[in-house]
């Protein structure tokens, strides 16, 4: 069997089971979301850096998931891509991904389908990619059975009718309970990230956080997919867009006109609140269910 291994354990988030289980136990509300879902919830936009920073709000669209839908049969997540810039969406063809809590299966029958939508099969790609791995265990201890179909994005050549066929195609299922997930960071904003426009200090990162990202984060609640990846292309704004574009489309196809914001925070904020200490550099973070 061939199954992918992780790339980013111990890193963005534990590397052992019981370290796994610890941070998850952490990162998950200590009680259902009282704010009104969708029921079903079809789709989710989510975080992907370390848990420390993103795992909350990671977690939180996955609560809201299982609060609402009870069980998923089929997780398809739309993966940022940072390392790979070839055209079009890739699925990797592996058998399973391995994380600290196990094995998890990938839904051969359904990524089969979804290539012929128009993706390409691939499992290279997704070597070393964090993007939809630090996703994973989420699923694995919220939704024990199911399975996975992990696609990378690349920013180059979106295609919206893409992520509109895999929403007809889910749309089609009688006898599966699929969830779209898409990942992406907000607006990395410091020196370190090359990108200051408002230069640095407090009021530079007030603005990367209540202008910058809420622009994406308001084109995404829109569900407009081609305007909300010419923003990102335009002011840095998210690292996944054309993901996040894929998403919508098929949300789209599947009959959805609308996302609800759980949260949204950046890297800065959690540094205040966890360690007392700010940066010159913040990266931000949004979880948003359709």
């Amino acid at each position: 069997m061939s199954v992918r291994k992780p790339a980013v354990a111990g890193q963005f988030y534990g590397g052992t089971q019981a370290e796994c289980l610890a941070e998850i136990d952490e990162c998950l509300p200590a009680r259902d979301l009282t704010i009104e879902l969708p029921d079903p919830i079809v789709a989710a936009i989510v975080p992907h850096a370390g848990w420390v920073f993103s795992g909350e709000l990671a977690a939180m669209a996955f609560k809201a998931i299982q609060q609402v839908n009870k069980e998923v049969d089929t997780f398809i997540i739309f993966g940022a891509a940072h390392r790979y810039f070839g055209g079009g969406a890739v699925v990797d063809d592996s058998e399973g991904w391995r994380t600290p809590l196990g094995n998890v299966a990938i839904d051969s029958e359904l990524a089969a389908r979804i290539v012929t939508a128009g993706a390409t099969a691939e499992t290279e790609a997704h070597h070393g990619e964090h993007s939809i791995e630090v996703q994973v265990p989420f699923i694995q201890h919220l939704f024990g059975n199911a399975q996975i179909v992990p696609i990378l994005i690349p920013v180059a050549d979106f295609d919206p009718d893409f992520g509109m066929r895999v929403g007809e195609l889910i749309s089609a299922q009688t006898d599966k309970k699929i969830v779209c997930i898409a990942s992406t960071d907000l607006t990395h904003y410091g020196p370190r990230y090359g990108f200051c426009p408002e230069g640095t200090g407090a009021a530079a990162l007030k603005w990367a956080r209540e202008v910058n990202d809420m622009e994406f984060i308001d084109l995404a609640l829109k569900m407009d997919a081609e305007q909300l990846l010419k923003s990102a292309l335009d002011k840095n704004n998210a690292c996944g867009p054309a993901a996040v574009a894929t998403l919508v489309a098929a949300v789209k196809a599947i009959g959805r006109d609308r996302g609800i914001l759980l949260g949204h925070t950046t890297s800065n904020d959690i540094m205040k609140a966890k360690f007392n200490e700010t940066s010159e550099e913040s990266v931000g973070y949004a979880s948003i269910v359709f």
